[in-house]
C-alpha cells in the first residue's frame, strides 16, 4: 500500500495573502504521503523558481523532487512537481506536453515505492472545458504510447466543477476516481477541482481531504489524499 496526495499550493500564497513555503511543508508533513503531486509550485515571473527550494526539501522534509530538468531553478514543469520519499527509486520521468491556451502541463514518473513499481502522473488542466477534454485525451494517448505498462495513479487540479461529465467522463472510462470530497475553496470547500485516479490494477482503499488549521490558510485549495493498494 502507498499513500498519495495532490495539492495546489498557489505559489505558496495562503488565504491570508502571505507566501510561506514553511507552512506548505508543515501541511505536507501532516499528510505524510509517499508520493505528492503539487500544482502551481513555481513562482509566476522571473526565473520561475521553485516555491519549495532544494534546501527546503533536503533539510526539512523526507521527500525529494523528481528531476524533470526543464528549467534551472524549477523543480517541475509548468508548476507541476512530483515529490517522492528519499528512499524511493525513480526509474524514469518525463514532461507531457499538452494542447493549451495558458501555461499548463503534466508530468509523469515511474517509481519503485515500498518495493512496488507504480507510474504517477501529475497534472494541472485548463480553465476551458473543451481544452480540458483535449488535454485528457493527450494524457491518455501518452500513456497508451508507452512501451512499458505499469499500474498508474493520476492526480492533480483538473479545474472540473462538474462531477460526472467533461474530462472526468473521459478519465472515468479508464480509471477509478477517488471520492475525496470538495477541496476548493480552502475556507469553504464546495468544488471538487482536485482529483486522484487509479488504473484497474489498483484499488483505492481509503481517501479524503486534509483539513487542518494549517491547510485552511496555506493555500486556496485543500490537499487531497488516497491510500492505494493492488486490486
Amino acid at each position: 500500500m502507498i499513500k498519495v496526495a495532490s495539492y495546489n499550493i498557489r505559489k505558496g500564497i495562503g488565504t491570508d495573502r502571505i507566501r510561506s513555503p514553511d507552512r506548505i511543508l508543515q501541511v505536507l508533513r501532516e499528510i505524510d504521503a509517499d508520493v505528492i503531486a503539487l500544482q502551481e509550485a513555481d513562482r509566476r515571473f522571473g526565473r520561475r523558481a521553485a516555491i519549495l527550494a532544494p534546501h527546503h526539501l533536503e533539510d526539512h522534509s523526507p521527500w525529494k523532487a523528481v528531476p524533470f530538468g526543464k528549467r534551472e531553478h524549477s523543480s517541475g514543469w509548468h508548476g507541476n512537481v512530483l515529490l517522492v520519499r528519499k528512499d524511493s527509486t525513480i526509474t524514469d520521468c518525463e514532461a507531457i506536453h499538452l494542447p493549451t491556451l495558458e501555461p499548463r502541463g503534466a508530468v509523469m514518473a515511474d517509481l519503485r515505492v515500498n518495493g512496488e513499481r507504480v507510474r504517477i502522473v501529475g497534472m494541472h488542466l485548463d480553465l476551458s472545458g473543451l481544452m480540458r477534454r483535449r488535454q485528457a485525451d493527450a494524457i491518455i494517448a501518452h500513456l497508451d504510447a508507452s512501451t512499458d505498462r505499469l499500474p498508474t495513479v493520476m492526480m492533480g487540479d483538473l479545474n472540473e466543477w462538474t462531477r460526472h461529465s467533461g474530462c472526468l467522463k473521459d478519465f472515468a472510462k479508464r480509471f477509478t476516481i477517488a471520492a475525496t470530497g470538495p477541496s476548493f475553496h480552502a475556507r469553504r470547500p464546495v468544488g471538487r477541482l482536485d482529483r486522484i485516479m487509479a488504473s484497474p490494477e489498483l484499488k483505492i482503499a481509503d481517501c479524503g481531504v486534509h483539513h487542518s488549521p494549517a491547510s485552511r490558510t496555506a493555500s486556496d485549495h485543500l490537499p487531497i489524499w488516497a491510500r492505494i493498494e493492488s486490486a
